[in-house]
């Protein structure tokens, strides 16, 4: 279960910005989450609903997530896929000569302050 360390990560980062930045209240989150990154975005707004209460600053804050699509690459063909789908096996040439390109990142991509 990550996905809480991840929460109180995230809450870290934002705080710091929010005091350089003199915010006294953030409006909402938005983090970017890879199909492939191992986070659960289920158990990230579970977590986020316990762990923004602690906090002045998250009371009412919205967590809002977007999904990265998993793509992977192939150095034979030098084609790109779906991973979900497929794998590590390239649908187009049969290489197992492949790698991850995105879907295994989370990012805070996005803050909004009120």
């Amino acid at each position: 279960m990550h996905e809480l360390s991840t929460i109180y990560y995230v809450i870290d980062t934002v705080e710091k910005l929010a005091e350089e930045n003199d915010l006294k209240e953030i409006g909402a989150i938005t983090l970017e989450v890879g199909e492939v990154s191992g986070i659960v975005p289920d158990y990230l707004l579970d977590f986020w609903q316990y762990a923004r209460k602690k906090t002045e600053l998250f009371q009412n804050t919205e967590l809002k997530i977007e999904t990265l699509k998993a793509v992977t690459y192939c150095q034979d063909c030098q084609k790109t896929y779906d991973t979900i789908p497929q794998g590590k096996i390239c649908p187009h040439c049969g290489s197992p000569n492949t790698f991850l390109v995105t879907g295994n990142e989370y990012n805070i991509k996005e803050i909004e302050a009120c």
